[in-house]
Parts: structure tokens; sequence; C-alpha cells
């Protein structure tokens, strides 16, 4: 015997509009979900992050508020509108790469991802208004540089690479800049981008094949694998030297090197690593960095 509550589910018009609505609703939220991954929110996140921290080693106070948030939204605006833009340049090479990514995956159709990422760099413009003009000048720069870094950067070699290096960490200057004390992370700005571009000699050396198919020029290209990991070696020897400064005039105490030492070594061991794995190094590498944001943030906490 058929169920009343069957025929009206198989007959009922609004039911069955119920059913189409759904099942645009989960495409929506499908697409959503493509979209969101080439923005790669944990890199936003990550540098949003960076962004507060620089405001708060800065000496930022609830009085700084609004800056930061305004500093914070730029950044994810930007951050996410870069990673946009730039996937859409290196389509061609992620299709050798990193094939699983949204543009050469075919989930996000090229164009779609350069509207998006202009909205999101207008969107980062806008929130300049509550900022200090110092900050708005870092916003601006980091806008252009994100946009024109892979046509235009990233096929010099190692000029690239030096791009990066300021672009990731230098939200830790807006975060700064927001709260009207740009000096007051400038160390950590430098230990970040040296980080930052030994980090990335090692992304070129894990890219190696991709980059080479496609013609490009990067570091390991011209110069060696063997080569580009001393220089890399080189650079983080240099940021374990100057990260002791912060200790050594007294900026920072006992807490701070509590937290800055561990740090130095993840960072050596991972740069040794990579001879072997350069993926693996540099993920390492990203956790002494997060390591030595935190011996920063204990010594600012101390201090206060």
């Amino acid at each position: 015997m058929t169920n009343k509550f069957d025929i009206i589910f198989d007959h009922t018009p609004a039911f069955t509009g119920v059913l189409q609505v759904l099942t645009q609703f989960r495409g929506y939220l499908s697409n959503g979900t493509t979209y969101l991954t080439l923005l790669r929110p944990g890199n936003v996140l990550f540098t949003s992050i960076l962004t507060f921290i620089g405001a708060f080693v800065a000496g930022g106070s609830l009085g700084d508020l609004t800056a930061v948030a305004a500093a914070v939204f730029a950044t994810i605006t930007t951050v996410g509108a870069g990673n946009t833009i730039n996937d859409y340049f290196d389509r061609h090479i992620d299709a050798i790469n990193r094939p699983d990514r949204p543009i050469p995956s075919g989930a996000v159709e090229p164009f779609s991802a350069v509207i998006l990422s202009l909205g999101l760099f207008g969107f980062a413009v806008l929130s300049t208004l509550f900022l200090p003009l110092v900050a708005t000048a870092i916003v601006l720069l980091n806008t252009v540089g994100l946009a024109i870094y892979t046509p235009v950067f990233k096929p010099l070699p190692g000029v690239g690479n030096v791009a990066v290096a300021y672009l990731a960490p230098s939200y830790l200057l807006l975060g700064a800049a927001a709260v009207g004390n740009l000096s007051g992370a400038l160390i950590l700005f430098v230990l970040a981008a040296l980080a930052t571009l030994a980090r990335e000699i090692l992304k070129d050396i894990e890219d190696l094949a991709g980059d080479r198919e496609n013609g490009l020029r990067t570091l390991p290209i011209v110069i060696g694998k063997t080569l580009s990991h001393g220089i890399g070696l080189a650079v983080i020897i240099t940021a374990v030297c100057l990260s002791v400064l912060p200790y050594a005039d007294g900026t920072f105490g006992v807490s701070y090197l509590a937290f800055v030492v561990p740090a130095n070594g993840v960072m050596l061991a991972s740069t040794t690593y990579s001879v072997r794995n350069p993926g693996m190094g540099q993920r390492w590498l990203k956790a002494g960095m997060v390591l030595a944001a935190v011996a920063f943030i204990m010594g600012r906490t101390a201090f206060l």
C-alpha cells in the first residue's frame, strides 16, 4: 500500500521546488569552497596573525582597535587577491607542479579568478581609509607588488625570492604602522624576511622540474641546487645571529630567549634536512618562523 506521505513528496510542486533550491544551494556551497581554496585560507590566516603580532609587538592598545581591524582586513583581502591572481598567472606551471589546484583542475575559470582578485584588491584599497598614512603606503605597495609578482618579478632569478621575502612578512610592518610605531616590529620583520627568503629558495628547488619545463629562470635553475641550498643556509645563519639582538640590547628578556633559541634550532635543522627533502624542509622552516614569532610575543608580554 502506498504511503500518503510518499504521494505528497512525489507530486507536490512545492516539495519539488524545495529540492531544487536545496540542490542549487549545495552547488553554491561547493563553488564557495572551491573559491575559498583559491584564496588559500591557511596562508591568509597566518598572514593576518602576523599583522596582529606586528601591532602587538609595536605596543598597540585597545585605542588602536579600529586601525588594527582595518589592517587585518587589508591583509585578508590583499593576500587572498595576490594568491588568486598569481594562481591565474601560474596556471600552466601548476598544471605540471600542482594539477589539483582550482584553476588547472578546471574547478575555477581563469577569468573568474581575475575578477575575484580585482574585487579583493578593491576592498583592500577601501580599507586604507581607516589607516594612518604609512600603513596606507604599505597596503598600496603590497597591492601592486602582489599583482605583478608572477609576470614581473618571478621570472628574474633571485628577484622573485627577494620580492616574496619582503611581501610575506611586510604585514608585520603593516600592523606596527597601524598603531603608529613602524620601528617597533622592524627587527621581527628583518628576521622573518630572511627566513622567508630561505623558504622561497627551498620552494624553487622543490618546483625545479615544472619551472624548467616552462622555461622559467629561477635561482636553482640558473646556479644549481647545491649553491642554492648553500645560499639558503647562509641566509638562515644570518637570521639566527640577528635574532639575539632584542635580548642583547635589553628590549626583551629571558622569556624571549627561551623561545627564540629552539626556533633557531628548528630553522637551522630544516635548512640542512632540505638537502634530502626540500618540501619537508620548507614546512619545518615555517614552523621555526612561527616559534620565532611566539618568542617576540612572549618578550612583549613579559615587558608589559
